[in-house]
């Protein structure tokens, strides 16, 4: 198949390589424009599909927007079959979507219709779901509307942050789509429309909202399981976080795994030496977390150095 393919981050790198490594032609990797970074954004970064693109020996193109006729005109001459498009970010007009020759196939890490948006995986955690996915649709205009060619499906682990399911979904993503480029290829590819689905496994239409950094600040005031699914959906971006005093009054850490568990007291105290903090219901137990300008440790590590007594009180000031 002759492909145009689409994405910015790396959780698009591995469909990418995957798809070059099952032998189909990449005609053109779209992806995001450089953006600026370095003390003073003199640098020009590319993004990891541009990156890997280029390491590839792959023709790259990063306009800033495709609603141009000139960007449209640009697409159509590519002649492509078909446009793999996964976490590209910006929006095709139906102008774009209609320019291959078979459409457009979008990777989305969700089970649609839930979680449709721009932060699936760190939403499917924070709300607690017990599983989550990766389907291949066929893009429409609408936002993550498209009808569904293929899903795969997966458990999220008690304890697992955003950032380790990322990294599961973005190869289960690479498998799903060339399964189902194969399946596109073959003429074989079937679809079943989002609202069928949503009928036969009663799923609602949720919508990820992207992330916001003001959401970080962690409430202990809620039950402990939604606490610990909060710190965890924000790890490693944008950082849930917290007050500790950690021997030189209170300062600003990172939280960045947890655990529901059993306990009861004012929210906000530790119960025990071993950070396990009373929430308004339950407890959470800190797994990991970050002192500013520090790596990221085990809470017992970074506790040997600097305790944390029964009866402290953590918070956001």
């Amino acid at each position: 198949m002759r492909i145009v393919f689409m994405g910015t981050p790396a959780y698009s790198v591995p469909t990418l390589k995957a798809l070059v490594e099952a032998g189909h032609e990449i005609a053109c990797v779209y992806a995001q424009p450089p953006r600026a970074a370095g003390r003073r954004g003199l640098k020009a970064v590319p993004s990891s599909v541009q990156a890997e693109a280029e390491t590839l020996g792959l023709p790259v193109r990063t306009p800033l927007s495709l609603k141009g006729e000139a960007e449209i005109e640009a697409l159509r001459d590519l002649r492509a079959d078909v446009a793999v498009v996964v976490a590209y970010g910006l929006l095709l007009p139906q102008a774009a979507l209609d320019a291959p020759r078979l459409g457009c196939l979008n990777g989305h890490a969700s089970l649609l219709p839930r979680w449709r948006g721009a932060a699936p995986i760190q939403r499917a955690i924070e709300a607690g779901d017990a599983e989550t996915g990766v389907m291949v649709m066929a893009m429409e205009a609408g936002l993550d509307t498209g009808p569904v060619a293929l899903t795969k499906t997966v458990a999220i682990g008690g304890a697992e942050t955003s950032g380790e399911l990322h990294d599961r979904l973005s190869l289960l993503t690479a498998d799903a789509m060339v399964e189902a480029v194969a399946a596109l290829g073959a003429g074989s590819i079937a679809y079943e429309a989002q609202e069928a689905i949503a009928a036969r496994t009663g799923r609602e239409t949720i919508y990820a909202r992207k992330i916001d950094k003001a959401e970080a600040g962690i409430d202990f005031s809620g039950e402990g399981a939604s606490v610990a699914c909060r710190i965890n959906a924000f790890s490693p971006f944008p950082g849930a976080w917290t007050l500790i005093d950690l021997g030189q009054g209170p300062e600003r850490v990172k939280l960045l795994r947890a655990m529901a568990e059993a306990g009861a007291g004012e929210p906000g105290t530790a119960l025990d030496g071993r950070l396990l903090v009373a929430c308004g219901s339950g407890a959470v137990r800190i797994l990991e977390l970050q002192r500013a300008g520090g790596k990221p440790m085990p809470a017992e590590a970074l506790l040997r150095g600097a305790p944390v007594a029964a009866g402290s009180r953590l918070g956001r000031g």
